[in-house]
Parts: C-alpha cells; structure tokens; sequence
C-alpha cells in the first residue's frame, strides 16, 4: 500500500526555542510511526531539542533530567521485525485500529531501511516506507540516537524531513523496546512477540514514567 498524497504542514505557533535544536518525529517508529510522508515532515519542523549524551541500557530512572539513550546498539541485532504494544497517542497513527508492526532492515550504505504498517478499522492496511540513520554521539560509539525520515530520498538533504528515534531502554536479548523523542511527547513499547505479557509491559511503561512521559495517556495496541 502507498502511502497517502502531501498534505499541508500545520504551524504550532509555538517561539523557536535555539535551546533545542533537534527535529523530534516520533518514530523507525518505533516506531511505529505509520501515517505517510506529509506528516513526518510536519512534525519534524514542529519540534526541537537539544543533544544530549549517551546512557546505558539499564540505567537508573532519570525523572526530568535530559534522556539518555542506550549505547552501544548493534543495529544488525535491532533488525527485523518489532510489534508495536503501546504508544503515547499521536496523529499520525490516528487511523490505525488494530496491529501496527515496523521493520527494519540494513543497507549497504549504513542506512537502515524502516517499513511501518498497521490495520485500519475497515481491515485494510498502512504502510510507509522511510530510511533512518545513525546520528554520532561523542564518546559513545553505537548510540542509540538516529533520525527517521518518510519523505523521498531527494529530500534527505533537509534537516526538517528528519526525526528524532531515540532507543531510551533495550533489553540484553534485544527482544523488548522503549522508543521516545527527547521533548517527551512521543513513545512507543515496541517487542519481537505479537503480545508482550502484561507485567513487561507495565515494567516499560513505568520506567517511561520515571522519565517523565505521560503514561497516562498510553494507547494500548491490539488489546
């Protein structure tokens, strides 16, 4: 399935902040992020942050402070197929009502190819294709920190078509997945299993919350 045509980019109103200064997308979105080109070029220009370090996977809750991302990532061992079980709502996937997967792939050029899909409530499927790639982090080889973009490769040369995947939380088998943009309002709980067992699943979204991400607006999928 093609994605949607372009539509127009909204404007937040919002003053330009050059305290922050990276593009936030919610998500190789996870991520989990199915709702064509138009709108992932929207939300980059809507939103900026400032570049933070690296983390461990397992690090220890962080409230407020700036998020940290897991490093070192093996981006072959992070490819294939992820299921998306939750997600902070988001207007991109408004028209998804059932699974929603993302799956990644490798190129040769160090790319990762990103393919998102999901079910809409007549049973017919989304899907978008984008790319994502590594933005380095000093000091930290293999940062959990890229960019996604949705919109045609010619326009790669734009900082706006991209958008903020950072990998906040992985575990060691690389079976489970917390992905977020680092203004906070977007996550997605990404897993290998179509159904991750509802105890995981608590534990990601409560450490999301010791984040600082409100939890209490998560969308479950497929539940």
């Amino acid at each position: 399935m093609t994605p949607r045509p372009p539509r127009p980019v909204p404007t937040t109103g919002r003053p330009f902040d050059d305290r922050r200064t990276s593009h936030a997308i919610g998500a190789m979105a996870t991520a989990f992020v199915v709702g064509g080109v138009a709108t992932w070029y929207a939300l980059g220009a809507a939103r900026t942050a400032r570049v933070r370090p690296a983390g461990p996977a397992d690090g220890a809750p962080l409230m407020r402070a700036p998020l940290q991302v897991v490093a070192p990532v093996d981006l072959h061992r992070y490819a294939g197929l992820w299921h998306e079980q939750a997600r902070l709502p988001n207007r991109f996937q408004k028209q998804c009502a059932g699974p929603v997967s993302a799956e990644y792939t490798p190129q040769p050029d160090g790319s990762v190819q990103v393919r998102n899909r999901c079910v809409r409530a007549d049973g017919n499927f989304d899907e978008a294709i984008g790319s994502a790639r590594v933005v380095p982090v000093a000091g930290q080889p293999g940062a959990g920190r890229l960019q996604v973009r949705f919109a045609p490769a010619w326009m790669g040369w734009l900082p706006l078509v991209w958008g903020d995947y950072w990998i906040l939380k992985l575990d060691r088998d690389y079976q489970v997945a917390l992905v977020g943009t680092p203004d906070r309002e977007y996550l997605w709980v990404l897993s290998r299993a179509p159904r991750l067992e509802d105890d995981v699943l608590q534990a990601e979204l409560d450490y999301a919350r010791s984040l600082g991400f409100d939890t209490d607006k998560v969308v479950l999928t497929g539940r």
